[in-house]
């Protein structure tokens, strides 16, 4: 079998830990029974000997497979990665999502894509990149009692088109978590309850003019902002020619731009003459989530 999963973009600006969309750019992983359990890898993390002996994806699979089956049968797993490492695109969650579908699909056992995504919350308790991942689109999801995902999800019409700047340098997600503020005043968490809110809205509506007010935060962007401080000019440069919200992808260090088909070229040229040292790319919307072939 083989299963695609897409990269992911969330938090969008304020809604921390709770919007996400799916990005046109998956890893590939095929599935082959064997006599004996063997791991290929090609593209992101091909020089990485650790993920071959200690492997995410494979543990999880067989977290589920062995139960649903009771044995521990032996499979070749071929791993196409193209999402990046560390780079605020949801690689950690798109091999979540991947592995728990996939034993699902292999142990011939089936269940919802809800399902799935309630499962994938005990190895990541924050939605906003495995609900995209499962279910593709925009999505504003909750974490019920860490047990369960609430979400609403809207597919994003085919006129728009993401432009992500992909700097060269990760950025990890746990040190960047601890520079967070503790507590916040009233005023800054109506502000980004309210921006959530506006956001949501906007994209259910198709209201796009709202989007970049709507896309404001100010309770974490700066802060991990400030460990890449060209990523301030990024997304300043971003919505001075054509973006309609620039947002720092996830933790970082990406950055995400959504903008109409026809100014994505525009866009995309004048940041990489801007940023040369930054990877420029251009995806559609994943509006399907993980997508199983034959």
């Amino acid at each position: 079998m083989t299963i695609d999963v897409p990269a992911t973009s969330a938090n969008l600006g304020p809604g921390f830990d709770t919007l996400g969309l799916a990005l046109n750019l998956t890893n590939h992983i095929i599935i082959k029974e064997s006599n004996f359990i063997s791991i290929a890898i090609k593209g992101e993390g091909s020089q990485k000997p650790k993920l071959k002996t200690n492997n995410q994806f494979v543990n999880i699979f067989y977290n589920f497979y062995i139960k649903l089956v009771g044995k521990r049968d032996s499979f070749r797993f071929e791993f196409h990665n193209n999402i990046p490492f560390s780079r605020g695109l949801g690689s950690s969650s798109a091999v979540i999502v991947a592995a728990i579908a996939s034993a699902y699909k292999m142990a011939e056992v089936k269940l919802s894509r809800d399902a799935i995504l309630n499962k994938a919350l005990f190895y990541e308790p924050h939605p906003d990149n495995i609900a995209p991942a499962v279910h593709g689109g925009f999505t504003a999801s909750l974490a019920i009692r860490g047990e369960k995902v609430a979400t609403q999800k809207k597919e994003i019409p085919h006129y728009l088109k993401a432009v992500m700047v992909i700097p060269n340098k990760p950025m990890s997600t746990n040190q960047l978590r601890s520079k967070l503020p503790k507590t916040l005043s009233l005023q800054k968490a109506v502000f980004n309850i309210s921006h959530t809110a506006v956001l949501t809205a906007a994209f259910f509506n198709e209201d796009w003019k709202m989007l970049r007010v709507a896309s404001e935060d100010v309770i974490h962007q700066n802060s991990r902002m400030k460990v890449m401080k060209e990523l301030f000019e990024v997304q300043k440069f971003a919505l001075l020619n054509g973006s309609l919200m620039s947002t720092l992808s996830g933790s970082g260090s990406s950055f995400f731009n959504m903008v109409y088909e026809d100014d994505a070229s525009y866009l995309k040229e004048k940041l990489k003459t801007r940023f040369p040292h930054f990877r420029v790319e251009t995806y559609d919307f994943n509006n399907i989530g993980y997508k199983f072939g034959n």
